[in-house]
């Protein structure tokens, strides 16, 4: 077994030892992290290690995302919400400890079986909202919902996973976090979330929704040639009629969906709730939401402006965190 003066995720291998956790497997990397399954010497057990890369420590936008994780996770008890176990620190690495999910990502389940049966996709969905509406409750908007901070157990029940983004009832100022959040995935941001807002529960309602319909179509509803089109499309887009994706579903189930996905928040089921109320009883589902028409050449001209207008955001917040970050450097 090896121990290490510095610490990089890198040189973790099989069989080594991480304080007090010995390490088995890796299973994933991402931007800022890469996460094992390791063992508990301790209280004999399996678990899994979030270690992060250590270039995040000098990035104060990732490292309080890194932090915000476990603080999060600590006002939460739900099976649909990944349970965290403790935290800690080793040679100057922080690290996070979280159960060991068995199971597979819903990325992973979309990408092989999708389109879903209605009634897996819906039950899913319903077990998620349920899993939110519990972070709603404890003052806590997860704001980057999508299929790959999802796990699915061997007996269906679905774990949320990754709060870095989160934003909590004490957060009451803007931080680098705050500014990076709208540069993520694309794919299941809320319009809001585009413009830069800081979003609430109706952005939450939003990602669900489109994670609904990529179930049930096998493919999200907005889409584009590069990150900036498709922040567009959630902008001034329309998604396409679910029940015309896929003709085994009904108008019904396709209203609610759609209703999830109105750009304006005000317009959308107004929490979690209000979704899971919907999906149980479809019957009353309001058909003359779908009459609205999808995006067509039409109205390029205002996708295009919409385009150059995100791109220029983008610019200016990318400015302002490296201003930010050469003022912190300065002190």
């Amino acid at each position: 077994m090896t121990s290490y003066a510095i610490i990089s995720p890198d040189m973790l291998q099989i069989g080594d030892q991480f304080d007090r956790y010995q390490i088995q497997a890796h299973l994933a990397k991402g931007g800022m992290s890469d996460i094992y399954r390791a063992f508990d010497l301790v209280n004999k057990r399996e678990v899994a290690l979030k270690v992060p890369d250590p270039g995040m420590i000098g990035d104060p936008a990732q490292y309080e995302r890194f932090q915000r994780e476990l603080e999060v996770m600590k006002t939460l008890s739900h099976p649909a919400i990944l349970h965290g176990l403790g935290s800690g620190k080793y040679n100057r690495m922080p690290y996070l400890v979280t159960e060991f999910v068995h199971g597979q990502s819903l990325r992973e389940l979309i990408e092989t079986r999708a389109p879903l049966p209605i009634d897996q996709a819906i039950d899913i969905t319903l077990k998620i909202a349920d899993g939110m509406a519990h972070c709603h409750d404890n003052g806590v908007i997860h704001r980057d919902l999508k299929p790959e901070n999802i796990f699915i157990t061997a007996n269906g029940q679905p774990v949320i996973m990754d709060f870095g983004l989160a934003l909590t009832k004490s957060a009451h100022r803007v931080t680098y976090s705050n500014l990076s959040a709208t540069m993520g995935t694309p794919d299941y941001m809320a319009p809001e979330q585009v413009e830069g807002k800081r979003g609430d529960a109706r952005t939450d309602v939003y990602a669900l929704g489109t994670i609904l319909y990529e179930m049930l179509a096998g493919k999200t509803p907005f889409t584009g040639d590069n990150n900036l089109a498709v922040m567009a499309t959630h902008l001034n887009g329309t998604a396409p009629r679910l029940d015309r994706v896929q003709s085994n579903v009904t108008p019904q189930v396709a209203a609610i969906v759609a209703r999830s996905l109105q750009r304006n928040p005000d317009a959308r089921y107004q929490d979690m709730r209000a979704f899971v109320d919907a999906l149980n009883h479809p019957e009353t589902a309001d058909l003359a939401i779908l009459d609205q028409a999808p995006a067509t050449k039409a109205n390029q001209f205002w996708h295009s402006q919409a385009v150059q207008a995100i791109g220029i955001s983008v610019l200016v917040m990318v400015v302002i965190v490296a201003v930010a970050l050469v003022l912190q450097a300065i002190r």
